[in-house]
């Protein structure tokens, strides 16, 4: 069963500037916000990020997709490239290896089965260049007051291993992301490249 959630903005609780940075970002790299929403990350990554860069904001709900193209019509973004597209089926629109960073905030823990996530990760493979990275940002699973049930979510360890199946070794962990309370953090990032 695929849990489906549209709607809350992360942009309320995560900080796009703690994201972005640490993807240490040259600012002429292909980015991908993949599962994007509202967009605010895509937006940000543009305006402060990415300038000589080309980003690809890619949703599977038409609405968000809708009003990023208003975005760019309004604001005259040249380097904004908005796809309504389901990862689990493919993004045709861009071709193989054309990434150099792909994000996916909040987003995998909706891939509940093991065919889904394996038909993910080797999209996610199939998109980014030989030198690509894959850049997973997700809940701990711990008890927070928002976000999904814990039992859905996925620990670094885990997302290492399923990745690695996959020929995408870890290169990077921060385990201290996202907010914070007295015990912990929310969130962790974790990064992969091909092996």
């Amino acid at each position: 069963m695929e849990h489906r959630h549209h709607g809350k903005s992360s942009a309320n609780f995560l900080d796009s500037d703690e994201i972005l940075g640490e993807l240490n970002l040259c600012g002429d790299e292909t980015f991908m916000d993949l599962g994007c929403g509202d967009g605010y990350i895509a937006i940000k990554a543009i305006n402060d990020y990415l300038h000589e860069g080309t980003v690809y904001a890619v949703d599977v709900y038409n609405l968000a997709i809708e009003e990023l193209d208003a975005y760019k019509d309004e604001n005259n973004v040249e380097n904004l490239i908005n796809i309504e597209a389901d990862v689990t089926k493919g993004i045709s629109d861009v071709d193989d290896g054309k990434i150099d960073v792909i994000l996916m905030l909040n987003v995998f823990h909706g891939f509940a089965d093991v065919e889904t996530r394996d038909k993910v990760i080797d999209e996610l493979s199939r998109l980014i260049n030989d030198n690509g990275r894959i850049a997973i940002m997700e809940f701990k699973p711990i008890e927070w007051s928002f976000g999904p049930p814990t039992e859905i979510k996925c620990s670094p360890v885990e997302l290492e291993e399923i990745f690695s199946k996959h020929g995408l070794k870890k290169v990077h962990l921060n385990e201290n992301m996202g907010q914070k309370s007295s015990e912990d953090t929310s969130h962790y990032m974790i990064i992969f490249e091909k092996e």
